[in-house]
């Protein structure tokens, strides 16, 4: 399928700030890739036109990331949310961009690991 696009002002601002202390800077327009394949042609097309590209998860980062400070197109990844592989031998998991914190941990329950709140792990998993 072809990912949803937002060209609604509203949707803008939300995606164009974080936690941060930065004013908010709006992308010119926010998509919802659902694979791989979709961020692959999404970013192939915005290369080709020289657009920027602004990565989006949860909006918990603290550090102004998101904020769209020449426009550009806002991935927000946050419906790329399968968790693709577990291995509990070595405490290891593949998951997709939009996986939060409290998903994993639910997919991990009654295994014996958990995915705690951290410095990196707060802001990786939101």
């Amino acid at each position: 399928g072809v990912p949803d696009v937002s060209m609604d002002i509203g949707v803008w601002e939300q995606h164009g700030h974080d936690k941060t202390m930065h004013i908010c800077a709006p992308p010119d327009a926010v998509v919802w890739p659902q694979s791989v394949g979709q961020v692959q042609e999404l970013a192939a097309l915005c290369y080709r036109c020289r657009v920027p590209m602004v990565p989006f998860g949860t909006g918990t980062g603290l550090e102004g990331g998101v904020n769209a400070v020449q426009g550009g197109v806002c991935f927000d990844l946050s419906r790329m949310d399968a968790i693709a592989e577990l291995s509990l031998e070595d405490f290891s998991v593949a998951v997709e961009p939009g996986v939060t914190r409290k998903a994993l941990n639910s997919h991990l329950h009654g295994t014996g690991l958990w995915f705690p709140v951290g410095t990196v792990g707060a802001g990786a998993l939101g």
